[in-house]
């Protein structure tokens, strides 16, 4: 676990098949309301950026996007920004339940991607982090690997600096109470188009 100093950022970024109302990527959009409400309820969840114009969440300053952007005709492109407790409850989350599926799904409806999917990195308690820092952060992991400041779930860092050793007891139990709390959810994503 992290400690009581710092939660858990991740940043993560694609770009679409197709503009976000086409038909090609109705899946994801069906399923985004969906998804946000999942990580709401789910444990360890801390809150999220919203989007400048878009009913919901406070936005987490200026909206920016990596350079992995240019070029593909579009000027912006699907991404999250949101803290956690610990890596432990944003893995139980993550590859479980409703966002579960919503990855199993992933490769229909966006570009194969030459960059990380996502990044992570700790922000001290009391603090958010900016679209602007998560954005770095992506870059800074493309560029250099995983590190203290930008790290995966493959290789993880503790606030210290130190390798992180992941729970999966932990992740498990997490994973198995999210799953009681969002049930109704789960029920919803049957017949919804891909």
């Amino acid at each position: 676990m992290s400690g009581e100093s710092h939660h858990l950022a991740i940043y993560n970024f694609g770009i679409h098949v197709a503009p976000y109302e086409a038909g090609e990527v109705e899946g994801f959009r069906l399923r985004e309301p969906l998804n946000f409400e999942a990580a709401r309820r789910a444990c360890g969840y801390v809150g999220r950026s919203g989007y400048d114009g878009v009913a919901g969440p406070e936005s987490w300053g200026d909206q920016t996007f990596p350079r992995f952007l240019k070029g593909s005709g579009y000027d912006s492109g699907p991404s999250s920004l949101s803290l956690w407790e610990d890596i432990e409850s944003l893995l139980a989350f993550t590859y479980s339940g409703v966002h579960a599926e919503a990855l199993k799904n992933a490769r229909a409806w966006n570009v194969r991607q030459s960059w990380p999917p996502l990044v992570l990195f700790w922000m001290p308690r009391g603090h958010r982090p900016g679209w602007s820092d998560g954005v770095s952060r992506l870059e800074l992991l493309a560029d250099e690997g995983a590190s203290p400041a930008a790290f995966d779930f493959k290789r993880a860092f503790a606030p210290d600096a130190s390798a992180y050793r992941i729970d999966r007891d932990r992740v498990k139990r997490l994973a198995a109470e999210n799953a009681s709390r969002n049930g109704a959810l789960l029920d919803r994503l049957p017949g919804l188009p891909v």
